[in-house]
This record gives C-alpha cells, structure tokens and sequence, in this order.
C-alpha cells in the first residue's frame, strides 16, 4: 500500500468513526494510543470508548478514567451471565464448579476497574494502571478454570474484552502528561 493510500483510507476510517458518533478526541487519543503501544486495537478503543456518554467532552485524563468504566461496566455484565449460567437448571458439576471459580475472579476484575477509575482519578496513575493489569490475568484464570475441567470456556470472548480495554485503558493512561 502506498503511502498516500494509507492516508487516505485513514482518513476516510476517521472521517466515518466520528459521524457514527466517535468524538474527534476519543479517534485522536486511540491514534496516539495505538501509536505508542502496538497491543491497542485502534477500531476496538474507538469504538468502545465513544460510545460512553462521558467521552464527547473528555480529554486524555477523562478518557483513561471512561475506559476504567468501560472495563467496569462489561465485567459487570459478565457477571449477571455468569449467575444466569449458574441458575439455569441441568447444569453439570464441571461447568458449575469453573462458573463459581469465575464468578469470584470476575468479580475481583470488576473491583480492579473501579479502583482504577478511582486511582486514575486521583491522578495516581501508577495505582491506576497496576490495578488495571489485574483485570487481564484474573479474566484469564477464569479461562484456565474451564480448561482444567477440559469445558470450552463460554466465557472466553469476556476474557478477550477484557484483555483489550484493559490494554487501552494502560496505554491512554500513559499519555497523560
């Protein structure tokens, strides 16, 4: 691809993330993100973060704490599906042995979200993203949890969210100045 392709269909991306509701500030801090850490999925922060309600008017600093949120707010559905998992009847004991071992780590990851909400918005950004690099670990745990019990883990695509929103929220936190 040429150079000038590639700015062109840059452009182009940019052009439609922000009239599908991405603020320019959200594409830019996702561009400067995925710039600085080549794990950020540039489309998947852009598309995660501009669809809160707090990122049209946030700056760098507001939009580290709305990832935080993000994070917080897709592990709390993770775990109504996992008390939904949990209820349903005919469940074996496998798979309600690994869910109750994932309820209690995605609960710690929902905890690690709000408190590097909190940490970051402090402007303890150190805290803040040590309490972030909990998330992907202890998701990934819950993973191993199925694996152990040789079950396909039907929560593995939580896993990988949450791998990436914690990944940007790192990478936005580090370019506060």
């Amino acid at each position: 691809m040429s150079p000038w392709t590639f700015l062109v269909t840059t452009s182009a991306i940019v052009a439609i993330l922000v009239l599908h509701g991405a603020d320019a500030t959200v594409v830019t801090t996702c561009k400067t993100a995925a710039d600085s850490d080549k794990r950020v999925d540039y489309e998947f922060c852009v598309l995660e973060l501009g669809k809160h309600h707090e990122s049209p008017d946030a700056d760098i600093w507001g939009l580290a704490k709305v990832a935080a949120l993000v994070g917080a707010a897709n592990t709390g559905s993770v775990l109504v599906e996992i008390r939904a998992r949990l209820a349903k009847p005919g469940t074996d004991a496998k798979t309600t042995t690994a869910l109750r071992q994932c309820l209690k780590l995605y609960d710690e990851v929902h905890y690690a979200f709000l408190y590097a909400y909190e940490r970051i918005n402090d402007r303890n950004y150190a805290s803040g993203k040590e309490e972030v690099g909990l998330a992907t670990p202890l998701a990934l745990r819950c993973d191993d949890a199925f694996t152990k019990v040789a079950i396909p883990s039907p929560l593995n695509q939580s896993s990988k969210y949450t791998t990436k929103i914690s990944i940007v929220c790192i990478a936005i936190t580090n370019l506060i100045k």
